[in-house]
């Protein structure tokens, strides 16, 4: 026998007081003699033996129902119902119940979801509980929410809880779930402990897990007795996985090119799969995919024609299937009346030309009148009002001042786009000065020498086709190989990127970067290691010129709110200067409203989501009244691959654990009473301490009557015999 609270034994020592009771009356007798005394003596030598009897008697009574009555509050547990009579004691349980919530639970069959039928296994696992029993449920995802700890269960109240309950659109995090168990089974007032974690025991979740989990779920089966319950499902499931903007600058009357990939997860073809393109809820262009082969994918380009200046919701969508949650992908453009560029030239004849016939490349007389390029000479820099444009290029300038230098880092800071080219005028001793004025670079390395990358022929070396999935990549990528190569470098800058840095671009056959990139504050700055002409390098006369510039030029007009996220990031709205509100809102798909306070963080006010919940556009506003920014937040694409393991897997996965597998109801039964193995004595202890309490307060009552009773039947002949 065991006991649930072991230390309120300690009140059983309260046996003796009834005792120390009994022993004190014993000197409270005052003994008074009177005449008729003598005549008594002989009755009451008599009858003493029996009043001891009796106090003896009724002292042991009370002792036993104090006793019985501790150990009921100690609440007494045999684990071995076997040891115990039938018909004592009851079989009490805690349950902890883990119930997968991730999207793939969403996945149906044409007749029920997985989630559906998880809730279905949840019921057969109620309906072996008592009124009272404590129940904790746990959905599982990429953050475990605990919905119910510790709960006495009521039917009626417990299956209201369970139905209001629905799959999230996150990914299950695999890794955290037995210690989120562990900590549910220890938190919980039980004499018995069991653990149901209803799954589809998905296989890119599942299979091939580390050595470490599997440790880690035996460990939880040591705790408490653990069964699995699979409800897996087919594998047929199309995504999209990916939306792309390939080309195009995001201005008011052009349009732009958008790839949309989409993925077959399941293991038949696919036939004619259609694909839509949406601008704020219209469709605005449609591409059907005539078959994508079993866990293959296949990319459409749509096209996107921009009628209206500011935000823009973009999305690409599939036709209904199995898993209708990742039938969508979204992203967010800001789409601008003009944008301005501010090309500061640090020598006559510079590359201006180049850059501006690369930025006005492939546009539409519209698409050129709202675009403007405005070339200076470096020496009429200071005399620039910044904010007036968008990105500012620097072409071979040779110095800055140490304000000019500052100035820059505030127009960057402030989310504007700063590009950077190398050429022969370039001071490097100041540049690297300037640079680090602040502690923070302003440029993404330290310029060393020039280095010279031709070979005896002069012929320069190509750009690495392999290439980071970076926005300003993405066209050059879509190029064919020969055309590629055609760029040729035959001189760079040799630098030393800082820790902050990355590389966009570099040349094949060596690890020296020709582009690289990094943030400061919410802007970004590029910095080429070649010139903007034709000096060092051919760039600038191949179309890779035009089309990593304009690319160069979407991305750096680029807000923070435009990039997409995933369900779990967080989203934040972020401020220059204080604003009036201390709180900014936003509206979630499901059009809840969520405030969150406005703080000041590194010089910028940032009002910060810290978990996205939902998948869909989000709308961030800086107070109900104000006009709101689009946030797209999408699925991770990893959870669409639904498929799940067998049932032979699963139970191979976890045999030698002590963990139980439960594949069909018969299984889920015969788990339950084979944990379910120990019997609670409490309330059998507590039913024979007031037992007792009673049958000994009755015993007294009749045995302190019946010399009252005789008394009364014997007053009348000692009156008779007194008068004789």
């Amino acid at each position: 026998m065991s006991f649930l609270n072991p230390l309120l034994l300690i009140a059983g020592l309260g046996i003796g007081l009834p005792i120390l009771a009994h022993l004190l009356s014993r000197y409270k007798v005052k003994r008074t003699d009177w005449a008729a005394m003598q005549f008594l003596n002989r009755s009451v030598r008599v009858r003493s033996r029996q009043i001891r009897l009796r106090d003896i008697l009724l002292l042991c009574l009370r002792c036993l129902a104090i006793l019985l009555l501790v150990l009921a509050l100690a609440k007494p547990f045999m684990k071995d119902a076997e040891s115990v009579p039938a018909g004592i004691g009851e079989r009490r349980v805690g349950v902890v119940i883990a119930l997968d919530a991730s999207f793939s639970m969403e996945h149906s069959d044409g007749t029920s979801t997985r989630f559906e039928r998880g809730i279905e296994k949840i019921d057969m696992i109620a309906e072996g509980l008592h009124p009272g029993d404590p129940v904790s449920l746990v959905l599982l995802g990429a953050e475990h929410r605990v919905v119910a700890r510790n709960m006495a269960f009521e039917p009626a109240r417990f299956d209201e809880l369970l139905r209001s309950q629905q799959a999230t659109p996150e990914p299950l995090d695999l890794d955290t779930v037995p210690l989120t168990l562990e900590a549910l089974v220890e938190a919980m007032d039980a004499p018995q402990k069991e653990v149901y974690l209803v799954t589809d025991m998905q296989a890119r979740d599942w299979k091939d897990r580390p050595a470490w989990l599997g440790e880690a779920f035996e460990d939880l089966g040591e705790r408490a007795p653990t069964t699995i319950i699979p409800v897996g499902g087919g594998a047929d499931n199309l995504a999209i996985t990916n939306l792309e903007l390939v080309s195009g600058v995001l201005r008011k009357d052009t349009i732009a090119r958008y790839r949309a990939t989409v993925r077959n997860y399941g293991t038949s073809p696919v036939a004619n799969v259609r694909v839509k393109g949406l601008v704020n809820e219209i469709t605005v262009d449609t591409k059907t995919i005539p078959a994508i082969a079993p866990g293959a994918s296949k990319t459409v380009s749509l096209f996107i024609h921009f009628r209206n200046a500011g935000p823009v919701r973009i999305s690409a969508e599939l036709e209904s299937d199995s898993l209708p949650v990742d039938n969508a992908r979204r992203t967010v453009a800001v789409i601008r009346d003009e944008v301005s560029v501010l090309s500061v030239e640090g020598s006559p004849g510079g590359g201006g030309d180049f850059l501006a016939a690369a930025l006005r490349a492939r546009g539409s007389d519209a698409g050129q009148e709202n675009f403007a390029v405005r070339s200076v000479s470096w020496i009429d820099l200071p005399s620039q009002d910044l904010a007036r444009f968008d990105v500012v290029v620097l072409q071979n300038v040779p110095d800055i001042t140490p304000e000019q230098a500052r100035v820059f880092e505030a127009y960057v800071r402030a989310g504007n786009g700063l590009i950077w080219f190398a050429g022969d005028k370039v001071d490097a001793d100041a540049w690297n000065e300037r640079s680090a004025l602040n502690g923070i670079p302003l440029l993404p390395a330290a310029i060393e020498q020039p280095v010279s990358t031709s070979d005896a022929l002069g012929v320069g070396r190509p750009l690495d086709p392999t290439m980071p999935d970076h926005s300003v990549c993405r066209p050059l990528r879509s190029l064919p190989e020969d055309l590629l190569s055609e760029t040729r470098f035959r001189k760079v800058l040799q630098v030393k990127p800082t820790a902050t840095s990355s590389t966009v671009l570099s040349l094949a056959g060596t690890s020296a970067p020709v582009l690289l990139e990094h943030s400061v504050g919410r802007g970004q700055v590029f910095m080429f290691t070649t010139s903007a002409d034709s000096a060092w390098n051919n760039m600038a006369v191949t179309p890779v010129f035009p089309m990593v510039l304009q690319q160069m030029v979407t991305y750096l007009t680029a807000r923070e709110f435009e990039r997409p996220r995933q369900v779990g990031d967080s989203l934040s709205l972020s401020y220059v200067d204080q604003p009036d509100a201390s709180e900014a809102v936003f509206d979630a798909p499901s059009k809840e409203i969520i405030a969150v306070p406005v703080r000041e963080h590194r010089n910028q006010y940032v009002a910060l989501l810290e978990h996205a919940r939902e998948a869909g556009f989000y709308l961030a506003r800086v107070s109900l009244q104000a006009p709101g920014v689009p946030i797209a937040v999408n699925v991770d694409p990893a959870e669409s691959e639904v498929a799940c393991l067998s049932a032979a897997e699963t139970t191979r996965s976890f045999e030698e654990t002590g963990i139980a597998v439960a594949q069909s109801e018969a299984d889920l039964l015969d788990a339950v009473n084979e944990s379910r193995t120990g019997r609670s004595l409490w309330l059998s202890f507590l039913l024979a301490g007031l037992g007792l309490l009673v049958i000994e307060s009755l015993l007294a009552n009749l045995m302190h009557k019946r010399p009252g009773v005789r008394a009364k039947q014997s007053s009348p002949t000692t009156a008779q015999t007194g008068t004789t």
